[in-house]
């Protein structure tokens, strides 16, 4: 069954064609390690709540864009033996050396996690 890592993240909206080019520069790296699939969503329509909301979870300011992202593996054992290979890869692949691919928002304030798919519909 497949596994799935999310994330939401707060983006300088002034940086939005510089989080494209990170993600694009970087996100090869995953589908190399056996992803299926990278969705990096920029927000469009995200409501702010009145108890919760995307925009409070990552304390995104009034200039920012909520950012909502997916990586697709085909199952937690391919996940798991990327995330594995991330640490050495870190140090060795320019993709993610900071100075060459410099994140364009806080991680700080990134949320994220490994999820099991319970239920799955269409393609």
């Amino acid at each position: 069954m497949s596994y799935i890592d999310g994330f939401v993240i707060a983006v300088p909206t002034a940086n939005k064609q510089k989080f494209i080019e990170h993600a694009n520069k970087g996100n090869g790296l995953f589908l190399e390690l056996g992803a299926l699939r990278i969705l990096e969503c920029w927000g469009d329509d995200v409501p702010v709540g009145t108890l919760t909301d995307f925009h409070r979870a990552v304390q995104a300011k009034d200039d920012e864009t909520v950012v909502f992202s997916w990586i697709e593996w085909p199952d937690k054992a391919t996940r798991d033996a990327a995330m594995g290979q991330m640490e050495h890869l870190m140090n060795t692949d320019d993709r993610f050396d900071p100075e060459k691919n410099p994140m364009p928002f806080d991680a700080k304030r990134m949320i994220y996690g490994g999820f099991a798919p319970v239920v799955t519909l269409g393609k």
